[in-house]
C-alpha cells in the first residue's frame, strides 16, 4: 500500500506534467494490474502516479470493521461513513482533487467524460462495497470537493474496484506520452469528432489472406479516400447492427450523400422513428 501524500505533493506532481490517482480500497490487491502494459509504463515514466489506501487502516475496532446494517432494514450492509471520512481526510491531506465513486446508480462514464477527467492534475477514487458508502460521505465532500458518482454499465458488481480499473485504463491512456501513437485516440469509438456517435469499423493486418480470408481490397489499394470512405461505411453498419441507439443520435446535417446511401440499405433512417428498425 503506498502511504497518504499531502496536496503540496499533488501540486508539484501537477507541475512537473504528473496525474496523481489515489484508489481507497479494502481490496487493494485488486489493482496489481496497474504495473502492467500502458498504465505500468505510464506509471515508470512519472506520467501517473498511482497510491493504493487500505480503507481498513482507518477502522478503530479490533476487526477493523468498515460497514454497518441500514437504517430502514433490507437486506445487505452499507458502508460507515466515519471511516470513509477519516480516509479522504487524510489521503486528501487538505487539497482539493477531484472525488470519483463509482456506482450503479451513478452518471454514466462515456468517452467525452474520461477526457475531462484525462485534463485533471488529481483524481481520488473511493471504492464502495456492499450496498454502497453511506450517502452522507458524498454530500460532506462535496460541499468542499467536485464529487462525481459514476456507472461504467447497466449491470451491478461486487464492489467498485473493476469499475476503477476500466475509468484509469480509459483516462491513464488519453494523458499526453501514454500512447506510442497519439492519433490512436483520435481515432477511438465515442470519441468526439467526425466519427462522434459511430462505432469503430473491423481492422486487418498481414498476412492478406489467412485461412481463405482476404483482406478487403480497398485496404490494399494505397488510396486515402476510399480507404476513409470503406472504414466509414463499415462504421456506419457497425453502429447500426450493434448500437442502433447511437446511430439514431446521428446529426443528419453531417450525413454526405454516401452515409445516406448506405443508411438506405441498412432501412435504417436517422431520425424519431429509427429505434424502431
Amino acid at each position: 500500500m503506498d502511504r497518504p501524500g499531502d496536496a503540496a505533493t499533488a501540486v508539484r506532481a501537477a507541475a512537473s506534467g504528473t496525474m496523481r490517482l489515489d484508489i481507497i480500497s479494502i481490496f487493494p490487491e485488486y489493482f496489481a494490474p496497474l504495473d502492467v502494459s500502458l498504465i505500468g509504463k505510464a506509471r515508470e515514466r512519472g506520467i501517473l502516479d498511482v497510491r493504493v489506501h487500505q480503507l481498513r487502516d482507518w477502522a478503530h475496532d479490533v476487526h477493523k470493521t468498515v460497514d454497518d446494517t441500514p437504517y430502514g432494514g433490507g437486506p445487505g450492509m452499507v458502508m460507515k461513513p466515519e471511516v470513509w471520512g477519516e480516509a479522504v481526510d487524510v489521503v486528501a491531506g487538505g487539497g482539493t482533487p477531484r472525488m470519483i465513486v463509482p456506482t450503479p446508480s451513478g452518471r454514466p462514464f462515456t468517452q467525452e467524460l474520461a477526457q475531462e477527467l484525462a485534463a485533471e492534475p488529481w483524481l481520488l477514487f473511493a471504492c464502495g462495497r456492499y450496498e454502497g458508502i453511506d450517502a452522507r460521505v458524498m454530500r460532506e465532500y462535496g460541499a468542499r470537493l467536485r464529487v462525481d458518482e459514476l456507472s461504467i454499465g447497466d449491470y451491478v458488481l461486487a464492489g467498485g474496484e473493476v469499475a476503477v480499473l476500466v475509468m484509469v485504463e480509459a483516462i491513464g491512456r488519453l494523458l499526453p506520452g501514454v500512447l506510442g501513437n497519439a492519433v490512436s485516440a483520435v481515432d477511438d469509438s465515442f470519441a468526439p469528432g467526425a466519427m462522434r456517435n459511430l462505432l469503430e469499423g473491423p481492422v486487418y493486418t498481414k498476412p492478406p489472406v489467412w485461412r481463405g480470408h482476404e483482406v478487403p481490397a480497398v485496404l490494399l489499394s494505397g488510396h486515402h479516400g476510399k480507404v476513409a470512405r470503406w472504414r466509414r461505411d463499415e462504421a456506419l453498419r457497425r453502429t447500426v447492427a450493434n448500437r442502433p441507439e447511437l446511430a439514431a443520435g446521428l446529426d443528419p446535417e453531417t450525413l454526405d450523400k454516401r452515409d445516406r446511401e448506405v443508411l438506405d440499405e441498412l432501412a435504417f433512417r436517422v431520425g424519431p422513428e429509427d429505434m424502431a428498425n
